[in-house]
This record gives structure tokens, sequence and C-alpha cells, in this order.
């Protein structure tokens, strides 16, 4: 059913509003697709496989700090080179720049974690939110220092936008989550045994250093390209996978995995069709995605307390 539904919303996105002008919608609107696809695959294939190393259903990549370094980073631009140098930058260069940053981040702190000594993986996810909090406070005063008409420039970057994607990033930001696919396909075995613990899945034959090191990697990866390509989105993963879990109803990840992709499929399709159709750009899309998932968000901890 789910299946149906992504595709009834890609047909949907694709030929709602053509007026058989199919000459250019098609290559127009075939690579927003092809975005939205992308983020909506990276996204919740990287929540997933943080939570399960995590052992936490309220946990995303998000908040290891990667949204707060990519805002960093605009803020940076516009602060010391101008909001006309981040317009007019390379649309390619900026995503290696900021791909390569974020990953620099990632390898910082799982050498640290992994290669420094025999660190708790709890500390890492606490060493990642102190780094966004910091990020956050950096990019803040940078921000109240600027001219207010930059600052209008650079706040356009803080939202996710799926309408202003560069078409030549599509075919490096699939390889690269092509590759990230790739490499988390040889930790799939261990998946639902991670999900027992780390004792557990010790005694239980599972290689826990290199698995968990392999899948805050392919986390990395994912969580990176998609952040480049179109923007922060904080609470999308834990919306999408929260949902998963609840349609479900089995906590194994041959399950957990395909659903919560098709689920972020058709959250971005067909909200962007609704969005365009319905409200014409009115709203941006990310806005509403991160209203609905931190409600989610403060759902679930108010349960947790309750429990």
């Amino acid at each position: 059913m789910l299946s149906v539904l992504a595709l009834v919303a890609i047909v949907c996105f694709m030929t709602i509003g053509a007026n058989s002008n199919w000459g250019f919608i098609l290559p127009f609107r075939g690579a927003k697709l092809v975005a939205l696809i992308l983020v909506g695959y990276a996204i919740a294939v990287s929540t997933v496989l943080f939570q399960t190393v995590t052992a936490n259903r309220i946990l995303t990549p998000s908040i290891m700090g990667f949204d707060a370094l990519y805002i960093l980073i605009q803020t940076f631009i516009v602060f010391f080179f101008t909001s006309q140098a981040l317009t007019t930058l390379d649309a390619r260069l900026q995503f290696v720049i900021e791909v390569a940053i974020m990953a620099a981040f990632s390898g910082i702190l799982f050498q640290w974690l992994f290669l420094s000594g025999n660190r708790s993986l709890h500390l890492l996810v606490l060493v990642g939110i102190v780094c966004g909090v910091f990020f956050r406070s950096l990019s803040g005063l940078m921000q109240r220092m600027l001219d207010p008409n930059e600052f209008l420039v650079l706040q356009d970057t803080f939202f996710a936008s799926f309408n202003t994607v560069d078409k030549t990033l599509l075919g490096v930001s699939a390889a690269i989550v092509g590759l990230a696919s790739l490499i988390g396909l040889r930790v799939m075995p261990y998946l639902d045994v991670l999900t027992l613990g780390r004792p557990v899945s010790i005694n239980l034959g599972v290689p826990y250093k290199a698995t968990v090191a392999i899948i805050l990697v392919v986390v990395a990866m994912l969580v990176a390209v998609s952040t480049a390509l179109v923007g922060p989105i904080t609470f999308f993963g834990l919306l999408v996978v929260s949902l998963a879990h609840v349609i479900s109803r089995d906590g194994r990840h041959r399950y957990i995995l395909p659903i919560s992709i098709l689920l972020g499929i058709i959250c971005l399709v067909g909200g962007q069709t609704i969005l365009e159709r319905l409200f014409e750009f009115n709203t941006a899309l990310s806005i509403i995605i991160e209203f609905i998932g931190g409600v989610v968000f403060i759902i679930m901890v108010l349960r947790g307390a309750m429990r």
C-alpha cells in the first residue's frame, strides 16, 4: 500500500498542471523529484541506523550538530565575504565544501571515540549536542553583527528548499548515497542484534566496535549529502521513523527500513505536490515538516516521561 501511495504521489507530482508542455515539465520536475527521493531516502535510512546504534527512538542524526554546522558555514560565508558571495558561489564548489567540512567534523568525532580510547557511544552523542550548541551560538553571534539586508539573504538558507536544487549535484549526491548504501549492506545482518544492547550484541558474536563505526560513517555520509543538497531538516527523520514503527508494529529492520523510506518519499513528494498545486508556494514544505516533527518529538518525550 505504501508503495502504491508513493507511486501515486510521484505520478501526481509529474503530471498535475502539466498542460501538455512535457518538453519543459519532465526535465524541470524530474530534477526536483530526484532530489526529493534522494533526501527522503537518505534521512529515513540515516535516522533508523542512528536510532539503532544509540538505542533511543527520539534521537536523530541532526542532534550531532550537522544542521548547526551547515548554518554556521552559510553564516561564515556571508559574514566574511558578503551575501553576494553566497549567491554567486558555484553550487558544485559550495556542495563539495559543505560535504567535506561535515565529513571532517564527523570523522574527528568518530576518531576520538574509536581510536583514542574505549569511550561510550552516549558520550559521542553528548559531545555532538555540545558542538551543535556551540555552532548555533557562534552563528547567532555573527548574525547579530550582520547588516539587516545581508541577514535576509542568509535567512533563506536556514530552511530546506527543494525549488533551488542544482541539477549538476544530483548525480554526485546519488553516487554518494549509493556508496553509503553499499557500505551499509555489510552491517545489515547485525542491525536487529544491535537493538538488544552492547553487552548482548558482543555476547552474540557481533563485532560491535567495527559495526558501529561503519554505521556512523554511513549516517554521516547520508546526512552530509542531504543537508548540503537542500538544507537542514531537523525533525523529518524522527517523523517518518516514528510513523514507520506505528505502522509496522515490528521492530525488525527488514520492515522498518523500507517503510521509513516509502514514508519519506510520500511525505516529501506528496507534500511538495500539495504545496505547489493547492497553496501555490505560499509556504515552504520544510517549515510544515519541522512543525509536525517537533510536535511528534514533544509527544514522544511526554509519553516516555509518563512511562
